[in-house]
């Protein structure tokens, strides 16, 4: 059933209405139409129809959608549960059978793709062997053209230049993870006063990598869960020893569980853990501490009694700098009980106590609305006034992670604009009392099931790190290294070690490369430039908008507003739909690489817009009221 997409085709994505994500849809629409070929996305009504409807209704409705959109080719995505995404597609066949719309039946439909989990794939190749191709998620918009039959020669220039860079960093992944100079990597001699003891911090380590060119400071989350409590917490242990004997880890992030962030020195009896090392006691943590040595070590904060945990993990581990989501890990995600009103003034309260006590802080803040569907503007608006409200409470260090590939679908130039654009509003706070460390790593869904496709998507992903600031030798100063197994299975300090040997060779060989002219083009530079300056101005007019209309802009009754009141877009969110439904009720889909605020109509809307739309909103509640 495999055809090339010549100019008279169309084709039609379909998704059951179970799965609420549709990005991935936008993602590929957004390349297609670029190319000039012609796509349509199946209504609410059919995508019901999907879930319940009987075959033969189910296959009217196709016919009539068929026939009226003049679709010739059709898409199928559930990226939920693979049985369920067998059994819905399933569906989809028998109705497409009994309405003979399939080409050797004599109907319109030429080709059938369909986008699933890895699991679900394999599933369909097995029941459905027929299948034109597949999409398990990893596909990089090249790999997805071509899969779906456009030629090469109806890419426009445009896109080609952007899929082009990804597509080098991808191959220079590739090579280097293939050529195993990788493995060679050892640890790098470190020794200055107070080096791995109590009391050394991000800022010596930094300042001591900096000076002697040693690159940036390599972190990584670890965490092992087993159903016995006592088991799991000797297995991290000995996992902690483990990767303080190797050397090449630099921060040990412990992958703390639920039950220890929520419910820190209570008994737990038979609560669920909910996943990661269960650590109870301070004496727990000393321990770990104590293995990690000379690795700094940090753990996440407390979703409840937040200030209090702060103070935990600063005797037990000498936390080398602290973390908070702030309206994130309540009842807005189901991370924690709290309120979101009660969780930002919680957190405001352990920022004042993170000051207190001169370590750095760490908002983990954006990626969480990009989780939730938060359009670009919104990923680097809501990152600025984290940073924004951490300084302004004290905080005199601040860790910027920069999650790259978030949504996956990201385009490498587009991710570059983000990262500059929020970093640039950040670091535009520096001065003698403010310091900016940037910390980028890649995203949490981001990297294949394939093992060697996955290593070298960390290779290509640390490339990009450096395109960041390409200018500064000592930028990044640390990276979030993500395991190259976040896609299949949980890391241990084997595959740990790799990806930090990875990370580090492929940082080393890609600034050669750069050096010698490749992948980095002045074109690309003046690309991301462009984009860079066009979200910096529609962040600049959001923020003052803000300023000027949100009272305790950067506290915590300001941040609550600014989510109540729309401010940020969240479509997708779960949880708190009605308290928050100013901010839900917005729509954003996949434009020009990266995603953008839309109308009704699609039509992307700009800040002043937006900002028009949450004042008249504004005063519309309050004549109402």
């Amino acid at each position: 059933m495999g055809m090339r997409l010549g100019s008279d085709e169309r084709i039609g994505f379909l998704k059951p209405s179970l799965d609420a994500h549709t990005l991935g849809l936008g993602s590929i629409g957004e390349l297609l139409s670029e190319c000039g070929v012609r796509t349509e996305t199946a209504d609410r009504e059919l995508s019901q129809a999907v879930d319940a409807a009987a075959p033969e209704l189910l296959a009217r409705l196709l016919a009539a959608w068929f026939a009226r959109s003049r679709i010739t080719a059709l898409g199928f995505s559930y990226r939920l549960d693979p049985r369920d995404a067998v059994r819905l597609f399933g569906r989809v066949i028998e109705a497409l059978a009994r309405g003979r719309l399939l080409l050797k039946d004599g109907g319109p439909i030429r080709a059938l793709y369909f986008a699933g989990l890895p699991p679900a794939c394999d599933l369909v190749a097995e029941r459905f062997p027929f299948v034109t191709a597949l999409f398990r998620g990893d596909e990089t918009p090249a790999e997805s053209l071509s899969a779906l039959g456009v030629d090469p020669d109806r890419i426009p220039s445009s896109l080609a230049a952007g899929v082009a860079y990804d597509e080098q960093r991808l191959a220079f992944g590739r090579e280097l993870v293939a050529s195993g100079r990788w493995r060679s990597a050892g640890p790098l001699d470190r020794s200055y006063p107070g080096f791995g003891q109590r009391g050394d911090s991000l800022a010596a380590r930094s300042a001591y990598h900096a000076a002697r060119g040693l690159g940036p400071l390599m972190r990584a989350h670890v965490g092992p869960y087993l159903p016995d409590r006592r088991e799991a917490v000797a297995l991290f242990l000995d996992w902690t020893r483990r990767l303080a004997a190797s050397g090449l880890l630099d921060v040990l992030s412990i992958g703390s569980s639920q039950l220890t962030q929520e419910a820190f020195g209570t008994d737990w009896k038979d609560r669920p853990n909910g996943g990661g090392v269960p650590i109870a006691t301070e004496e727990e943590f000393e321990a770990v501490r104590e293995a990690a040595r000379p690795m700094l070590v940090r753990a996440y904060s407390g979703v409840t009694d937040t200030a209090r945990m702060a103070g935990i993990l600063e005797r037990s581990i000498d936390i080398s700098w602290h973390a908070l989501s702030l309206w994130w890990f309540c009842r807005l995600d189901g991370r924690g009980p709290n309120p979101v009103r009660e969780n930002l003034e919680e957190h405001f309260r352990a920022l004042r106590y993170i000051a207190s006590t001169g370590k750095p802080f760490e908002p983990n803040v954006p990626h969480h609305f990009a989780f939730r569907g938060a359009d670009d503007l919104g990923y680097v608006v809501s990152g600025y006034v984290a940073a924004r409200a951490a300084r302004d409470q004290g905080v005199r260090s601040l860790v910027l992670q920069v999650m790259l590939n978030t949504p996956k679908y990201t385009h490498g130039v587009q991710d570059l604009a983000k990262a500059r654009a929020l970093l640039a509003l950040v670091r535009g706070m520096e001065g003698p009392d403010f310091r900016v460390y940037l910390q980028p790593r890649g995203g949490l869904d981001y990297f294949s099931h394939d093992e060697d496709r996955a290593k070298a998507q960390l290779a290509a992903v640390t490339a990009m790190m450096d395109d960041i600031e390409p200018a500064d030798a000592s930028s990044p100063q640390a990276i979030h290294v993500v395991s190259w197994s976040e896609g299949s299975r949980l890391a241990d300090p084997e595959v740990v070690d790799d990806s930090v040997r990875i990370t580090r060779q492929a940082l080393s060989e890609y600034r050669a490369v750069k050096a010698g002219g490749g992948i980095w083009t002045p074109g690309r530079e003046e690309e991301v430039a462009w984009r860079t300056e066009t979200l910096l101005g529609e962040a600049r007019l959001l923020i003052a908008a803000m300023e000027r209309h949100v009272p305790d802009t950067y506290g915590p009754s300001g941040l609550y507003r600014m989510l109540s009141e729309g401010w940020f877009a969240l479509p997708w969110l779960s949880e708190l739909r009605d308290e928050f439904a100013a901010a839900a009720a917005w729509k954003t889909g996949f434009r020009n690489g990266g995603v953008t605020l839309i109308d009704a109509d699609g039509t992307p809307v700009p800040a002043a817009d937006r900002i028009a739309a949450v004042l008249e909103r504004r005063e519309h509640g309050a004549r109402q009221g």
